[in-house]
């Protein structure tokens, strides 16, 4: 048995309410426990300054494998996420083919135990192929792993199909997760509809193509009494929604973006693709509405949305360009300039909708620094101060609105099954 103790650091556990400066012991690929008396052990690890949590979640990464290793490979996405601290995530479904039946839900934990990053979590299709028409297998995808249902950025259109998916996904206990939008509303559309989208003569996305689906599913939720999560809420209106949903008792959970709280629709006026993101990004009194729902618990996980483009999709005309930015790397240096440092979340609240609310709705054992739990630990350095550099991205792609941009902290150390998967100092 190997032993490790994380010395000195601020543990903050929000699923055990912990947070203080104390040791954290790991016995090979376990956790042992916080503040148990050992000062011996195999490896220390000095964690004065640092943060030392649960791994952190994210609930909703396109890993591009199958079908586009050109924009990311499951190599190159999960180093990518543990150099963010991530030490599970859950892999989207709309690869080329999808992942609609079991044996590719396999296909992707098969791939990510070959690259020895972090631990992934297959999502599998609500639909086969991602076209809305007809519903998958979701029985057989749970039995291949997978961990919830979502056909990913391809909003199902068809109420009849989202209410069989809510009733068939209860059955096995698994949530489905929707991004809400109206195609029809949405068509062409490359920004938010509004001021600056009139301004600059591009094509708007009203507010109400998120906030009608939003709508729709949760009647649909109700309705069925299944499990419902929203991806990627960008609108004070959904947000609303989904707060009195929530206090009549209907299972809808939501997450929001990094990017959607840091940044406005007045980005466009640069005409930066990387600025091109779905659902669009949003006037200030959307991020009021946003960080409101952070705080009072209504938005309980943050995720990357991470969404990597090879260099030459990302470099035309801002009409022509797909939606979507990387966002493993740069989740939580956003996060502490956007939410820790104006002071709308504490760390353990931040740590929480990173950790606790994420493996809640995934169902997975992880995201608690419990006895007997994973041994996946992410130190963090709050005070590390650094200038992002895309050009030394670990993920394959660079299509990030954020270069340039100077921060304050980042993952120092993360441990996945008890082994170090990343290290600055091993850079």
């Amino acid at each position: 048995m190997t032993t490790t103790l994380i010395r000195g650091g601020r543990i903050i556990d929000p699923s055990q309410n912990i947070d203080r400066i104390g040791n954290l012991l790991l016995r090979d690929d376990r956790v042992v426990g916080v503040d148990n008396g050992t000062t011996v052990a195999d490896r220390l690890i000095d964690a004065t300054g640092l943060i030392v949590c649960p791994g952190l979640i994210d609930i909703h990464v396109a890993l591009r494998e199958p079908g586009n290793e050109e924009d990311e490979t499951s190599s190159t996405g999960t180093a990518a996420a543990v150099a963010g601290g991530f030490t599970s995530i859950a892999a989207r479904p709309d690869t080329n083919p999808a992942i609609d039946n079991r044996g590719a839900a396999e296909f992707v934990t098969l791939l990510s135990k070959r690259a020895g990053n972090c631990n992934v979590f297959p999502l599998g299709s609500v639909t086969k192929d991602n076209a809305g028409q007809e519903l998958a297998e979701i029985g057989q995808l749970v039995e291949g792993g997978a961990v919830a249902v979502t056909d990913g950025k391809h909003p199902i259109a068809n109420a009849e199909i989202m209410w069989r998916a809510l009733e068939y996904a209860k059955m096995f206990n698994c949530a489905v997760i929707s991004f809400p939008l109206v195609p029809e509303l949405a068509r062409n559309g490359v920004m938010h509809e509004g001021y600056f989208s009139t301004v600059l003569g591009l094509s708007g996305i009203p507010s109400a193509a998120e906030s009608i689906m939003v709508s729709r599913d949760i009647a649909l939720a109700a309705r069925t009494q299944a499990r419902l999560h929203v991806l990627c809420v960008s609108t004070t209106v959904s947000v609303d929604l989904i707060r009195r949903a929530k206090e009549k008792g209907v299972q809808v959970s939501c997450n929001v973006t990094p990017h959607h709280l840091a940044l406005t629709d007045f980005e466009l006026q640069s005409y930066d693709p990387n600025y091109k993101v779905s659902p669009p990004l949003r006037p200030k009194k959307h991020i009021d509405s946003l960080i409101a729902g952070l705080r009072d618990g209504t938005i309980e996980i943050i995720s990357s949305d991470h969404e990597p483009y090879a260099s030459e999709e990302k470099d035309l005309e801002l009409d022509q360009v797909p939606f979507g930015i990387v966002g493993l790397e740069t989740l939580l240096p956003i996060c502490i300039q956007t939410l820790i440092e104006p002071g709308h979340l504490t760390w353990p609240q931040l740590i929480s909708k990173l950790t606790v609310g994420p493996a809640k709705l995934l169902g997975i054992q992880k995201g608690t620094l419990q006895s007997g739990a994973d041994a996946d630990v992410t130190l963090i350095d709050p005070n590390a101060e650094w200038t992002i550099d895309p050009s030394l991205f670990r993920s394959k792609s660079r299509n990030t609105p954020f270069g340039g941009r100077a921060v304050k902290g980042r993952a120092h150390t993360v441990f996945v099954n008890g082994q170090v998967r990343y290290s600055v100092a091993a850079k």
